[in-house]
């Protein structure tokens, strides 16, 4: 393996050990009887975007989409380097 795999590699490690992170610090999305009667629309759910779960909630799909970038890139390395 080349440095640049150990180096992928490693990043790779620590995104996923973030996005566990992450993942277990969300709230559930069980909302109960609320959402069928129509109480799940408080004034807490119109200012979703604000709160700290949709922040995780974000930050989860920026993770995810760093993870499969890294992946790509260590199999384009390891394509062209061997």
């Amino acid at each position: 393996m080349l440095v640049v795999d150990y180096i992928i590699g490693a990043f790779l490690i620590i995104f996923a050990i973030i996005m566990i992170f992450v993942v277990i610090l969300q709230e559930g999305n069980s909302k109960g009887i609320g959402v069928v009667t129509g109480g799940a629309d408080t004034f807490l759910s119109k200012n979703k975007a604000r709160t700290l779960n949709s922040k995780l909630a974000r930050w989860t799909k920026v993770l995810a989409i760093g993870f499969a970038l890294l992946v790509v890139a260590i199999n384009i390395v390891d394509h062209f380097m061997h």
